[in-house]
């Protein structure tokens, strides 16, 4: 599978349960809405000019919004967050991402690795944290995702998703 492929299979609808460790294990459940968005979508255009890439240069976009309400008693969110994906030239499993994360409206560059393995990796260095998070395929309609948040005071938040594609 190259970039592409693995951008089009993440897109869908997806029930999604987390489990999540810091300093106590929790668990969560939501429905997460992954849309494919070409490079001339306005969304992906403002994105683009904000860090200043043409956005011909991009293969568009992922938008991932997400609602926790079907997770009884815990309290509601919802969201999204916008990733461009930009390839290095002439070698489409690597690049570089810009994401918008509409909590806090939060703009951010990182990087993008395909593996051999065909797994997903984003990279994303802030301030005070750098973010990996890692996607793989188990099935075309099981996906498989962890994410490690390291703090600059020297402190970790693990999570593992697995998430089941809703059919209609």
């Amino acid at each position: 599978m190259d970039i592409k492929e693995i951008i089009e299979l993440c897109s869908g609808k997806w029930f999604s349960q987390r489990t999540s460790f810091q300093s106590k294990t929790e668990s969560s459940k939501a429905e997460i809405t992954v849309e494919f968005l070409a490079s001339d979508h306005p969304e992906i255009v403002k994105l683009c000019e904000k860090s200043q890439i043409k956005p011909e240069m991009t293969l568009g976009g992922s938008k991932t919004s997400w609602d926790n309400s079907v997770d009884w008693g815990k309290p509601k969110q919802t969201g999204h967050t916008l990733i461009v994906w930009i390839p290095e030239t002439n070698h489409t499993a690597n690049g570089q991402i810009l994401r918008y994360l509409s909590q806090g409206q939060i703009y951010t560059k990182g990087q993008y690795s395909l593996g051999k393995d065909e797994a997903l990796t984003l990279s994303i260095d802030e301030t005070n944290r750098h973010s990996e998070e890692r996607i793989s395929f188990a099935s075309p309609n099981l996906r498989l995702r962890t994410n490690i948040v390291k703090l600059s005071d020297g402190t970790s938040q693990m999570a593992f998703y697995s998430e089941i594609r809703k059919v209609s």
